[in-house]
């Protein structure tokens, strides 16, 4: 039953969109050809997700399907705006049609004007546009890795540290990887940057501990640089996203997740902290479990922080942004750098430095992806090294973050 409302909705939106289809062709081998392939995609899309077994989780068979379903969705939701928009202007002039025939007795029977192949055309040419970008995002968006890079000055760092660079990667997400090669190449992207310190900020999985068993060689060949790797979790390494078939079994696969963390050489923190010492100075690096507004609240600020002095400088990592929101950024303790990870950026959007950035996750995230700056306390969100849900990324892409400490003040070193 719960399959039936989103069933009747997708029928609404092929009938709808295969009016454009009709408008165009005549031919109707062409149209049997594309209602074919609508119900076989639908069938898919049903099966897979009807046998959808909590206790596995997502698989790469949901992922696909995931895929299919948004490939087939997305064009035809832009095409029925240009229908409907068409659909406005046909019943005005129906109106007006039938309004100058009843009063001024003409002798037009057919008030409704038929659909106009251009629209058809134009409709279906601007869908193809997300159709091209989700393929892009399938089959190559998904691995184009960036590197991104930030220099941001504080008068209170401790001087040892001016020119301190930290690389930062988060949500891995090792179950939904299907070519090595690809992560092979961002593992030597991260060694190239030959920073002072390594922070990965949570989701080394999507659900289940053994998602890393294939990967753990590869990650383990992250270099650890002279001052350390640590991490902390994200939501998805609580494994509360699948049904247990006990509580023991749930919190085993909790311990192997930690220990996934010491097998690639990370230290975790969890609710803890730990200094990095450089000439007699010190920073600290502090960790708290996953926080999130409308996720889990594991992290405790008070409880990592307990070794650190207010006067330290702290760098903070915790998976979920909106705990910088709503806990950190207006804290007394001033948390000078806080890395967060868990948007993705959606996966989705637009961002073109200097003119737009977008992206759907913005309404539901005040911070949601790249550097942000109140009272001279700073939050980064990396955008992701994996991706989940969707197989994909279309114009927000996998992202290693390297940030520069720097002592001075408005952009000046001293």
């Amino acid at each position: 039953m719960r399959w039936l409302v989103p069933i009747i909705l997708y029928i609404l939106i092929e009938t709808y969109a295969y009016q454009a289809i009709r408008t165009i062709t005549k031919n109707q081998w062409v149209q049997i050809g594309y209602l074919v392939l609508s119900l076989l995609i639908l069938s898919y899309v049903i099966y897979i997700f009807a046998n959808y077994d909590r206790s596995v989780g997502p698989t790469k068979y949901t992922l696909r399907a995931s895929a299919l379903l948004l490939l087939t969705l997305v064009p035809k939701l832009i095409m029925i705006l240009f229908l409907f928009g068409e659909d406005i202007i046909r019943v005005c002039v129906a109106g007006y049609n039938y309004l100058t025939n009843t009063f001024f007795e003409g002798t037009a029977t057919q008030y409704f004007p038929d659909r106009r192949k251009f629209i058809s055309q134009l409709a279906l040419g601007v869908a193809a546009i997300p159709l091209g970008g989700l393929l892009h995002g399938i089959f190559r968006g998904k691995y184009n890795f960036k590197v991104i890079r930030h220099v941001l000055y504080y008068e209170d760092l401790p001087a040892a540290f001016d020119g301190f660079r930290i690389t930062q990667i988060s949500d891995i997400h090792s179950g939904s990887f299907d070519d090595a090669a690809k992560i092979e190449y961002a593992v030597d992207l991260i060694n190239e940057q030959e920073t002072d310190l390594l922070l990965f900020t949570g989701d080394i999985v999507n659900t289940v501990a053994e998602e890393m068993d294939d990967w753990i060689d590869t990650f383990k060949r992250i270099k650890t640089p002279k001052y350390g790797k640590y991490s902390v979790l994200g939501n998805h390494d609580y494994g509360e996203y699948v049904t247990w078939n006990s509580q023991e079994e749930k919190d085993a696969n909790f311990e192997a997740i930690k220990e996934v963390h010491t097998k690639i050489d990370f230290n975790l923190l969890l609710n803890d902290s730990t200094f990095v010492e450089k000439d007699g100075e010190r920073i600290a690096v502090i960790g708290v479990e996953n926080w999130g507004h409308n996720f889990k609240k594991a992290g405790d600020l008070k409880k990592a922080s307990e070794k650190v002095a207010k006067e330290d400088f702290k760098v903070l990592l915790s998976h979920d942004p909106s705990h910088w929101e709503y806990e950190v950024k207006k804290h007394s303790d001033h948390y000078h750098l806080t890395l967060s990870g868990h948007t993705h950026g959606f996966q989705f959007g637009i961002e073109i430095p200097g003119f737009v950035r977008w992206s759907p996750v913005q309404y539901v995230y005040k911070q949601w992806a790249g550097m942000y700056d109140e009272m001279g306390r700073y939050l980064n969100v990396n955008r992701g090294f994996g991706f989940h849900a969707f197989p994909g990324r279309v114009g927000i892409w996998p992202e290693i973050t390297v940030i520069e400490l720097r002592k001075g003040s408005n952009g000046k070193g001293t």
